[in-house]
């Protein structure tokens, strides 16, 4: 047993230690996280209420919300059960004069108060309603996205309910993370096990790789942000291992079923995925039509065919997603665009590119120096460009050097220039899964410099010194974050409404802005979500001419002086500014208000 586990220690022992490293850093980050961004609020909304794809504030429980807690659930499983054959059986005899398709929501002509249940029941999973896939689905066939992500989140709020937190996200996002660090370990194991890493490298490349990118500010930002990111990275590289590992070793001829499912599984996290994958399969047969290996061509595009059926089937939505819908159609007219504006969009996902991959642009510069001079020493030692290719093993790999570098770079390039053309906006969650792919890029370059500039006799100082000089630049990287996604100080203004937990709440927005504060909405006794001109116009003033006090929540967007002013028709004065918009994460003014 001891004989087993030192083998297994020196086998797998670094590669362990490297996850662990990767895994801890980012907990300890995901820990430090007290708000959210909008979108990721939007995503526990969309996972866990209810049958309730949206917040409308004229509308606080949606039309099949309210016709299945009315008429479908039971007080048991049988009685519900039996109430869903009902309705099924209703709808196939009577079509549209059936009791579901007549169901009628409430909807008033103003915005009414909405107590902390029912904001408690937005976004977190209670006993009634835990394990609802069937409701998950329906709340994302009206946003713009695929389900896969929303239905993980949905699991880990059901496992986890009555409560709503960063690890139910975080979580998620760490396991596609470490997921991505162990392609990392097959890959450099079989790259080296083909002649396309120096001898001895393999191990050293893939623990490399794996620090590298779980330490970089990209890989921390993509643990943080609780969105479909961290999983899209996680599809794209492991369909990446998949088809070199296919290619070098075991042909495409077979069945393809590992293939097939990550291909769909990653159209099902996010269309993004179809940047990559569509170039990805593009040189696959391009390259698998040059080595006239058709029999092999034939069954990966037969493969490729069956994925997309089978995610298409599982969500045909998707086709209205893509073509039709709101995000879909902006994306189809950002690329229309062609040029114009497109070198600003590409610098400054460069600049994004190469600050989640190092920390900083300028630290990325000094490092491209550095290598650049690295590889001119080498260079000038070995007398030509064969020492860059280092030590390999006697297989042919001059081939094979070049298709992997084309089957690498090809898709990365491709993903980079449509997702700067038609990303919404210029942030770094739509080039995510490029951090990984640089950091994979970085390992195998630094082991090629390594091998050639290391004396043959001191090749192990070469295969340690890779994983330290990633684990020193982590460090650099964790030290340095800027906060992103962390958002800092939300916990203050929970505290707030943790303390004014018993008065009522009036949100001042304007678009969707209180989508930002769901967690302090839990607190208040009940909300009133209203825009200025609601305010102004507002005929029912129940709850805004007496009582104890309101506390009033003012988005940035909305003029102070224009909200003061209408607050003083409803006899209400501002007592006390309890945050300035200066010290909230989110620019709020929170002001304790009473009834003169």
């Amino acid at each position: 047993m001891k004989g087993r586990l030192a083998q297994w220690l020196r086998r797998f022992g670094a590669q362990g230690a490297a996850l662990i490293c990767v895994a801890l850093a980012l907990c300890c980050f995901a820990a430090e996280k007290e708000g959210y961004h909008m979108d990721e609020l939007l995503s526990f909304q969309l996972s866990n209420a209810q049958f309730n794809p949206w917040i409308v504030p004229t509308q606080p429980v949606g039309r099949l919300a309210k016709f299945v807690q009315e008429e479908i659930r039971g007080e048991s499983f049988g009685e519900t059960v039996g109430n869903l054959a009902d309705t099924v059986r209703d709808v196939v005899e009577n079509r549209g004069a059936s009791r579901l398709l007549q169901y009628r929501a409430d909807v008033y002509p103003e915005p009414v108060w909405i107590g902390a249940e029912q904001f408690r029941d937005y976004i977190t999973v209670g006993e009634e309603d835990a394990f609802s896939y069937l409701s998950v689905y329906f709340n994302v066939k009206d946003d713009n996205h695929p389900p896969l992500h929303f239905m993980l989140l949905h699991t880990m709020s059901s496992l986890f309910r009555d409560t709503v937190g960063p690890f139910q996200g975080c979580a998620i996002n760490i396991l596609a993370i470490l997921g991505c660090c162990l392609c990392f370990f097959g890959l450099g194991a079989l790259l080296e096990r083909h002649g396309l890493l120096p001898r001895g490298y393999g191990r050293a490349v893939g623990i490399c790789a794996a620090l590298l990118y779980g330490l970089s500010t990209g890989g921390i930002a993509t643990a943080l942000l609780i969105r479909m990111y961290g999983l899209l990275t996680f599809f794209c590289v492991a369909l990446f291992y998949v088809h070199m590992k296919k290619w070098l070793e075991k042909g495409f001829g077979g069945k393809n079923r590992t293939l097939i499912a990550v291909t769909a599984l990653g159209f099902l996290t996010q269309y993004f995925f179809l940047f990559f994958c569509l170039a990805l399969a593009a040189v696959t047969a391009a390259l698998l039509a040059r080595r006239r290996r058709y029999g092999e061509l034939k069954r990966y595009i037969r493969s490729m065919v069956l994925a997309a059926v089978i995610g298409v089937g599982a969500f045909p939505f998707a086709i209205q997603d893509v073509l039709s819908s709101g995000r879909g159609t902006e994306a189809l007219q950002n690329l229309g665009q062609g040029f114009s504006g497109y070198g600003e969009r590409l610098g400054a996902f460069g600049g994004l590119l190469v600050k989640g991959s190092f920390g900083s642009v300028a630290l990325g510069a000094v490092l491209l120096a550095a290598a650049c001079l690295a590889a001119g020493v080498v260079f000038a030692r070995r007398k030509g460009w064969k020492g860059l290719t280092g030590r390999v093993n006697s297989a042919p790999a001059g081939n094979a050097r070049r298709e992997f570098r084309l089957l690498l770079l090809a898709p990365c390039g491709c993903y980079f220039l449509l997702a700067a053309r038609m990303s919404p906006y210029l942030v770094d969650r739509y080039v995510m899964p490029l951090f990984a792919f640089s950091s994979l890029l970085l390992a195998v370059l630094g082991a090629r410099l390594a091998a050639a500039a290391v004396p043959d006799g001191r090749q192990p100082l070469g295969k340690v010194l890779l994983p330290v000089l990633a684990l020193l630049l982590g460090l650099v990287n964790m030290a340095g974050y800027d906060g992103e996604y962390l958002y800092r100080g939300y916990g203050r203004q929970m505290e707030v409404a943790e303390r004014y937990g018993e008065l009522p709440c009036v949100c001042l927005y304007d678009g969707v802005g209180y989508y930002d504060n769901l967690p302090e909405f839990t607190r208040y006794a009940r909300t009133l979500l209203l825009t200025l001109p609601e305010l102004e116009d507002r005929q029912d003033m129940e709850g805004l001419t007496e009582g104890p006090g309101i506390v009033v929540l003012r988005k940035p967007e909305v003029e102070e002086a224009g909200a003061l002013e209408a607050l003083e028709r409803y006899g209400l004065r501002v007592m006390e500014v309890l945050l300035p918009g200066e010290e909230s994460v989110h620019g709020d003014t929170v002001y304790l208000c009473a009834f003169s």
